[in-house]
């Protein structure tokens, strides 16, 4: 826009002292920072201090991991992935792998996680020179300095307990919810069985023998070891399992 059709279109903002004021602002902050200590800091070399439940990088506790991927399934940025790593004695496991150049820290990972393996970190200096040097993998994801405050509890408030006036008793899904199986549809594969990360299913003989003469099993889940991670429902076959949501 011209100035002329400017000032035409605003002529109040040059009346009188329009265009002083703004000098006298900046002239006062001026004098004020020369004779006080500015508002910035010397960055790098000086830094703010930042608190231990600040949500930087993602964090992984290596030896609380079980590889569950609720992490994986949590993320809506699909940035994590179960990748094969050699763990503390040289078996290979599988553990997440963060690409944090995707990665918006928001945290689900480490709230949905049944065994507080992910947490939040204080690390925000992420900058890297190339996309590759911002995947970290799971010995990277490491931090050093975990500490309480970096885990995120999920919170849920059952709708029965809210029914009867109790709203100082939270929980979360991995406490409650458990899979319950339709026998019909089960074929007694035992792929339930194999791809529980903390071995919650066991299969059952149910005194029945199919058509071939063998035993017929049933999986039979330990109510306090599962974490609710959904694997047995999302690789079973037939669908014979499904996710029975306490309410």
């Amino acid at each position: 826009m011209p100035l002329t059709e400017y000032l035409q279109k605003y002529p109040k903002k040059f009346r009188g002292t329009g265009g002083i004021v703004p000098l006298l602002a900046a002239f006062k902050n001026l004098f004020k920072t020369t004779f006080h200590r500015p508002v910035t800091i010397l960055y790098p070399y000086e830094k703010e201090w930042v608190p231990d439940n600040y949500r930087g990088r993602p964090g992984l506790r290596f030896d609380r991991c079980v590889g569950c991927g609720i992490c994986v399934r949590a993320c809506p940025t699909t940035c994590i992935e179960l990748v094969e790593v050699a763990d503390d004695s040289g078996k290979m496991v599988k553990r997440p792998q963060v690409n944090i150049g995707r990665c918006m820290m928001c945290g689900y990972c480490a709230e949905y996680c049944p065994t507080n393996a992910m947490t939040t970190t204080t690390d925000y200096e992420l900058a890297e020179f190339t996309r590759q040097d911002l995947i970290y993998d799971p010995r990277r994801l490491e931090f050093p300095y975990t500490t309480e405050m970096m885990e995120v509890h999920i919170e849920e408030h059952l709708i029965s307990n809210l029914e009867k006036g109790i709203t100082d008793q939270p929980t979360a899904y991995y406490n409650t919810d458990r899979p319950v199986l339709d026998a019909k549809k089960c074929i007694s594969c035992g792929k339930c069985a194999k791809v529980c990360p903390v071995s919650a299913i066991k299969m059952v003989a149910t005194g029945e023998k199919n058509a071939k003469g063998k035993d017929i099993t049933n999986p039979q889940v330990d109510d306090k070891v599962c974490i609710s991670c959904t694997n047995c429902i999302l690789d079973c076959p037939k669908g014979a399992l499904k996710l029975n949501e306490v309410l």
